[in-house]
C-alpha cells in the first residue's frame, strides 16, 4: 500500500464543539479542510493496530465524497477495517449501537445535526468514542491543538468504494465492511420494547403520522413502524433522505415541522404525531391537537418505564441538562432515584451512563435518550411512546393529564433568536449578568429573585469543570428564567431563552403555556432588553 503524505497549512478555526465541527458547506469544499481534521482525530486518538472504525452520516450533501476521503486516509493511518452504512447513511444514535456492537475504535459521524443542507446549507463532523459517545472536551481540546499546528496528512490512491453495494470491499490493505444502517438498530430496539404489543394496537387502528423531514430516519422508521409494527404504508411521511433535506430545516419542533403540526391540529389527525431531525437524534411528540414539551416526555417516559421490557426492572436515575425543566426531578424524587442537572452536551450524560448512575437522559432541545447508547435517539423515544400508549390505551392528552394530576405541571417554554449579529447576543448576555448583583430579592409583581448565577458543573465521574454553561435567574417559588447562548448554528449567534414556572392547581395546568409564562417572558425582557437590543418583536422559534 503507497501511503501518500499530503503537504497542507494548518487551519485555525477547527475546534469542534459539543456537537462537532459545524460549518458551511462551502467551508468544508475548501482545498484540505476535511483532510486536516480528519487527520487532527486519527493523530489524537493514535489507532492500535488492527483497529476498526465505524463511518456514516446523514446523507446530506458532501456527506458521500467526504466518506470516500475518511476512507483512504483510515487507510493511510492504519485501520484494518472501516464499517460504512450503505449508501453512507447511518443516523447518529445507530453510529453508535454499531460503534457499542462492534466494538469499534470509535467512529465518525457525518452530520450537522438539525441544520439545513444543500450546497448552500452546513456539513458537520464529529469522532465518537468506544463507547460510543461523543468525544469528551480532554480529547476535542487535543484536536483542536493538533489541527493547529499539522503540516501534512496521510492517505493512499485508490478507487472510490461503491457505497450502495453490500459487502466488503478493499482500499489498499484495508477492508471496509458496507452494512445494512438499518438492521443493527432495529434488532436493539426490539430488545427494548414490546413489539406484539405496539403491533396489535396498530392492528385495532391507531394511526401515527411521522414525519423524517426527508432526513436520515426515514428507512429507520419505515422498516421499524410501517413493516415491524405494522402501520399502514404511508404513515411515513417524507422518508427519503435528500441531500438537501428537500429545501427544509429539519429541526422537529413547531416552526421546522410545520406539516405534520398542520396535519396534528386539523380534523381526523392522527393518534399520535412525531418527527425527527437531520441525523436522527432528535424528536418531536404530538398527540391530537397536543404538543408535549421535550421536558414534559422525558418526565412521562421515566414514569412509564416499566411498561417497556427492556426497562422493565426500573431505572437507576434520570439525568437532565440544566435548561430542561425540572419535570423529571419530581420524578426521580417519587421514585427514589437520583436526578443530575448537567450541562448540555450528550457526553455528559455519557459518563453518567457508563458509571451506571442513571439510565435516562433529556435534553429540552427535543433530545431524549436512554443507556442504550451514548446518544440521544429520536426514534427510539417515538417507539417508548408508542410501548406506553400500547399498554395505557389513553390518548397522549390524557396520559399528560394524568401525569400533571400527580406530578403537577411545569408550565415550560423555549424562545429561539437566531442568526443574531454575534455582538448584539453577546450584548444582551452582558446586560443580564450585569443585572444580577442588585437582582436578589428583587421582587417583579408576584415574583421575587431568590438567586442568580452562571451554571457550572463538576462532572461527579471524572471531576472535570464546566464553567459559562447559562445565566440563570431563580425565583422563590422555583420558577426559572435562563439565557443561554447556543454553539449549533454557522451564522451569527442563537440566543435561548428559557421560561419555567410549576402550577399545582388542576383547574389551570390545561392552560397555553405563552399566557401562563407570560409574567416572566416580561420580567425577562425588563431584566436584558432583549427586544431592544435584537430589534425583534418575537422569537424566530417558540416551543
Amino acid at each position: 500500500m503507497n501511503v501518500r503524505t499530503v503537504t497542507t497549512t494548518p487551519f485555525n478555526d477547527q475546534k469542534p464543539g459539543t456537537s462537532g465541527l459545524r460549518k458551511k458547506v462551502a467551508v468544508f469544499q475548501t482545498p484540505n479542510y476535511l483532510e486536516n481534521f480528519v487527520q487532527a482525530v486519527f493523530d489524537t486518538i493514535e489507532v492500535p493496530a488492527g483497529a476498526t472504525l465505524t463511518l456514516g452520516g446523514d446523507g446530506r450533501y458532501l456527506n458521500r465524497e467526504a466518506i470516500q476521503v475518511i476512507l483512504r486516509m483510515a487507510a493511510a493511518n492504519g485501520f484494518a477495517k472501516v464499517l460504512v452504512g450503505q449508501g453512507g447513511i447511518l443516523s447518529t444514535p445507530a453510529a453508535s449501537c454499531v460503534i457499542r456492537k462492534y466494538r469499534t475504535f470509535g467512529g465518525l459521524i457525518l452530520s450537522a445535526s438539525h441544520n439545513p443542507g444543500g450546497p448552500e446549507g452546513d456539513f458537520g463532523i464529529k469522532y465518537n468514542t468506544p463507547n460510543g459517545g461523543p468525544a469528551p472536551e480532554k480529547i476535542t481540546d487535543a484536536i483542536f491543538a493538533r489541527s493547529k499546528v499539522l503540516s501534512s496528512y496521510r492517505t493512499i490512491d485508490a478507487p472510490q468504494v461503491d457505497l450502495d453495494r453490500p459487502g466488503k470491499q478493499a482500499v489498499g490493505a484495508m477492508v471496509v465492511e458496507v452494512i445494512d444502517p438499518v438492521a443493527d438498530y432495529a434488532e436493539l430496539m426490539d430488545t427494548l420494547f414490546d413489539f406484539a404489543a405496539i403491533r396489535t394496537l396498530f392492528a385495532g387502528g391507531f394511526a401515527i403520522c411521522f414525519d423524517a423531514m426527508h432526513a436520515v430516519t426515514g428507512p429507520y422508521a419505515k422498516e421499524i413502524i410501517e413493516r415491524r409494527l405494522g402501520a399502514p404504508a404511508g404513515s411515513v411521511i417524507n422518508g427519503v433522505p435528500l441531500e438537501d433535506f428537500g429545501g427544509g430545516h429539519p429541526d422537529p419542533n413547531l416552526t421546522y415541522a410545520h406539516e405534520l403540526v398542520e396535519i396534528m391540529f386539523d380534523i381526523g389527525a392522527p393518534d399520535l404525531g412525531a418527527a425527527s431531525d437531520g441525523d436522527g437524534d432528535r424528536n418531536m411528540i404530538l398527540g391530537r391537537g397536543f404538543f408535549v414539551t421535550p421536558s414534559d416526555s422525558l418526565a412521562v417516559i421515566a414514569a412509564n418505564a416499566t411498561l417497556a421490557p427492556g426497562y422493565a426492572s426500573g431505572i437507576a436515575g434520570i439525568a437532565r441538562s440544566m435548561p430542561t425543566s425540572a419535570a423529571a426531578d419530581r420524578v426521580a424524587k417519587r421514585l427514589g432515584v437520583p436526578c443530575f442537572e448537567t450541562p448540555t452536551g450528550w457526553k455528559f450524560f455519557g459518563n453518567l451512563m457508563d458509571a451506571g448512575q442513571v439510565t435516562l437522559c433529556g435534553e429540552e432541545s427535543f433530545g431524549t435518550g436512554s443507556s442504550h447508547v451514548r446518544e440521544k435517539d429520536g426514534l427510539w423515544a417515538v417507539l417508548f411512546w408508542l410501548n406506553i400508549l400500547a399498554k395505557r390505551r389513553q390518548s397522549v392528552e390524557q396520559i399528560l393529564e394524568d401525569h400533571w394530576a400527580v406530578f403537577g405541571r411545569n408550565v415550560y417554554s423555549r424562545h429561539d433568536h437566531e442568526a443574531l449579529p454575534t455582538e448584539i447576543a453577546n450584548g444582551i448576555m452582558d446586560q443580564v449578568r450585569g443585572a444580577f448583583a442588585a437582582l436578589p430579592g428583587k421582587a417583579f409583581g408576584n415574583y421575587s429573585v431568590k438567586v442568580c448565577d452562571d451554571f457550572s458543573y463538576t462532572d461527579p465521574i471524572d471531576g472535570s469543570l464546566s464553567t459559562g454553561q447559562g445565566l440563570r435567574i431563580i425565583f422563590d417559588d422555583g420558577s426559572r428564567i435562563v439565557f443561554r447562548l447556543s454553539g449549533t448554528g454557522t451564522e451569527g449567534a442563537t440566543l435561548r431563552l428559557y421560561l419555567e414556572a410549576f402550577e399545582g392547581d388542576p383547574s389551570r395546568q390545561r392552560g397555553d403555556a405563552q399566557l401562563l409564562l407570560a409574567d416572566l417572558i416580561a420580567i425577562a425582557d425588563e431584566i436584558s432588553g432583549l427586544k431592544a437590543r435584537s430589534g425583534r418583536e418575537r422569537p424566530t422559534v417558540i416551543t
